[in-house]
């Protein structure tokens, strides 16, 4: 007769691991460390998953190819673009009009000013630094398929836009206020 396995006593104390185990066959995954939603004091942390499959910014990131200030940056960019595209809607002539429709929506200061950041952030980073950006942040491109866009489908080309970003996420988070301008600039 087998003998019978003994349960450990439930510890309390022990931390819960909320992170998934049935992952799909595709899936792409980092572990990223967030506060713990259900956690008694703040600033308690918790280990969970995230998706990077269509993430560029945070695939870069889980695989320290960009810091956490051009991570910020970056995402501070998309969620600018995010507030500013919520703007005034162009009047759609299929539609068929009602009486007594609803008012679009006024623009928020909240956009105003998104609007406002990321028109300082193209001037800031120039015409091709602007469309990089927008491809990488906003489309969910990867260098690659920047490059076949462009015509220029070498490993050279490549490697450049990537560089290129990775200046253009410095910039962000200048602008942003996660990273301050080095004084050690001799001219």
């Amino acid at each position: 007769m087998p003998k019978a396995r003994r349960r450990k006593p439930h510890n309390p104390a022990k931390a819960h691991d909320r992170r998934s185990r049935d992952l799909l066959r595709n899936a792409e995954v980092a572990t990223v460390e967030v506060d713990n939603p259900l956690g008694l004091e703040p600033g308690e942390k918790i280990v969970a998953l995230r998706s990077i499959r269509n993430d560029p910014l945070g695939r870069l990131h889980s695989h320290h190819q960009i810091d956490e200030a051009q991570y910020q940056g970056g995402r501070a960019f998309q969620n600018d673009w995010e507030k500013a595209e919520r703007g005034p809607r162009a009047v759609d002539p299929t539609r068929e009009y009602v009486d007594g429709g609803q008012m679009r929506e006024p623009i928020t200061e909240g956009q105003r000013k998104a609007v406002l950041r990321l028109n300082r952030a193209e001037r800031e980073l120039g015409a091709d630094g602007s469309a990089l950006v927008h491809d990488v942040l906003v489309h969910g491109l990867t260098m690659d398929q920047i490059g076949q866009r462009r015509g220029l489908l070498t490993q050279r080309w490549r490697d450049y836009f990537a560089r290129r970003f990775c200046e253009c996420l410095d910039r962000l988070a200048l602008i942003y206020g996660f990273a301050t301008e080095s004084g050690d600039r001799s001219a």
